[in-house]
Parts: C-alpha cells; structure tokens; sequence
C-alpha cells in the first residue's frame, strides 16, 4: 500500500493528447520549462507489425534519444487490444530508444473504443492484466512500463481492480485521468477517487485530470495523495503552469510565463508546424493553440481575431513577421524616447 505522504515538490509530466499536443508542441512546451516528463500522443497498433517510420512519424524525438530537443524525456504509448500485438510492437518501439513504453487504457474516443482499445479495456481487469503482462515482457527490462487509464468506462466500481491489474502485471507506475469514459472531460475530476486508486496498489500512482491553475495542482495533489501530476489542456492554455506549480511547491510566488516571453515560441510554433503538416491544415493547427491561449493572454485574443478568418500560410507568415516588428518597436520606443 502507498501510505507515504507525498512530497511538497513531485514530479510534473506533460499529458498525451491526440490531436493536440504532438511532437510540435510538446518542443515547445518544454522549451519553456518546468515539465520532467512526456508521453506521446498514442500509436495505434492493429494487427500488424508498424515499420519504424510509423513510430517515429508520431514521435520523432526518437531520432533525438528519446528526448525534446531541450532535454526532456519522452516515452511512447501504445494503443491496441491484441496483447501479442501490442508486445511485438512494444518490442520494436523500444529497440528506437524511447525513454519507456506507456499503454493507452483511456481514451475516450468513439472510433478507438468500438475497436476495442482505449478506455473501453476498463470493463475487462483480465485483458488489461494480459495487455501489460506481455508487453512487459517483451521490452527490455532496464525499460519502464506505464499505463494511463481513466476511472472507468460508464462507472467507476472498477477502479481499483483495474489498476491493480496494471500493477500486478509489472506496470512502473499509472497515471489516472480521474473522469470515467462517459465523463468525458466535463468537470469536475474526481480527485478523492484517485486517493482510493492509489490506497489499492504498491506502485507510483500520477493523477490527471482539470488542472488548470496552481491552485488546482495544490488541490489535486492534496486531495489524490498523489506527489506527481499530469498537466494536459491547463499546460496548452497556460504555458508557464508548470513553473508556477513547482514555484507554489517550493513556497515561492515565482513570475508567471508573460505574453513578452512566449510570443517568439509563436513563430518557432508556426515554424515548426511548417515541416510537419500539410500546408491546408497549419493555419488550423495555430489557431488551435491560440484559442487555448486567450484564456490565459489578452494578447492570444488579438492574435485569434486577426487570423481567425485567414487560411493562407503567407498571409500568416505576413501577420506573424509585422506583428513581432510591432512588439519589438513598442518595447524600445521608451528607450528611444529617453535617448
């Protein structure tokens, strides 16, 4: 049992989230800093051996040792319901050198559940203890297993058994997103269900799940027991969070990440978001984040307006150069002023 009581300063990781944070904006979260730890969004495995360039396509921080190009570890997840599958696949993710294997038993997805993958696994302790089982034992063992998994599928009555299936197994550690499948991301996260999970088994237990604010980290943490976090769409909106938990842990108010520091990460974004989509859908992928960020940033809100109606990358190209001249003119005028 995990009677310990956790650590004022735990371990902050970066959530995997498909279609959000992808290996574009996990390099520039973790740019900004306060983040130990990533996970990738997930690898779908269906019957068949993936090729190489299938993992590193969904991660290409394998070509940087497992890390983002500023040091922070990453490791892959899988998805899939085949046990023997998953292992062969977990197998060849780990001879490309992620910094571990994480299995995927909750997403909520409809198309990812009807396959049997996902949270959908979670009415089934059995499949979910075969899953972890083979895939432990086909990756190396110096190599660490995770899982994340939700509450449950329609309930929580589960919970418990699940995650000491996962355990039991020789899974390192769980992350739980505490919400079941038909919560979906509606507030609030059952936080004290989490405290429960935790109580059932022997291994490091993550919580996750509408943490959104320092406050709600000091919360979550003091009402899971849990001394590690997964920061999600409360890291996408507000970038400088993880400095600003691990500040509060430390008894220090900290300064927040200001729209001054995070603008040039905008064009290193969109930069970035140039090499890996398709030109159709990067003004989709900008505006994305940026309607995360004007929830945190008045200045995002401007930013939103100005291309919310644009579709050209030129054109935003254009925007975001005259926009940074803009910034850079404003900032110096005072000392031109003073010259």
């Amino acid at each position: 049992m995990n009677g310990l009581p956790p650590k004022a300063v735990g371990q902050i990781l970066l959530a995997p989230m498909e279609g959000l944070v992808d290996f574009v904006l996990r390099d520039i979260l973790t740019r900004v800093g306060g983040v130990d730890r990533c996970v990738s969004e997930f690898i779908r495995v269906s019957g068949t051996l993936l090729p190489n360039r299938a993992f590193i396509r969904v991660m290409p921080e394998l070509l940087n040792g497992g890390n983002t190009f500023s040091g922070v570890p990453v490791r892959g997840q899988l998805l899939g319901s085949d046990a023997t599958c998953l292992a062969e696949n977990a197998a060849r993710l780990a001879s490309l050198g992620p910094t571990g294997v994480d299995l995927n038993f909750g997403c909520p997805a409809k198309i990812v559940n009807r396959h049997g993958g996902g949270a959908m696994l979670l009415q089934d302790p059995d499949a979910v203890a075969r899953i972890v089982s083979a895939v432990r034992r086909a990756v190396p063992a110096h190599l660490p297993v995770s899982a994340k998994m939700r509450l449950g599928f329609n309930d929580d009555t589960r919970a418990e058994e699940c995650a000491q299936a996962i355990a039991d197994a020789g899974a390192s550690e769980i992350v739980v997103h505490a919400r079941t499948k038909a919560h979906g991301y509606r507030p609030p996260a059952y936080w004290e269900r989490v405290a429960d999970v935790r109580a059932a088994v022997n291994i490091p237990v993550i919580a996750n799940g509408e943490i959104w604010t320092v406050a709600d980290a000091l919360r979550c943490r003091e009402v899971s027991g849990c001394k590690d976090i997964m920061l999600g769409r409360g890291m996408v909106t507000d970038p400088g969070l993880a400095w600003a938990v691990r500040g509060a842990a430390e008894g220090q108010h900290g300064t927040p990440v200001t729209w001054h520091t995070l603008r040039p990460l905008l064009n290193d974004f969109w930069a970035l978001v140039a090499t890996r989509v398709e030109r159709k859908h990067r003004a989709g992928r900008l505006k994305q984040w940026l309607n995360f960020l004007r929830r945190r940033y008045p200045e995002a809100e401007t930013a939103y307006a100005a291309l919310r109606t644009l579709n050209d990358p030129a054109l935003i190209d254009a925007w975001l150069q005259n926009d940074r001249l803009e910034a850079v003119a404003a900032i110096n005028a005072p000392e031109a002023a003073i010259a």
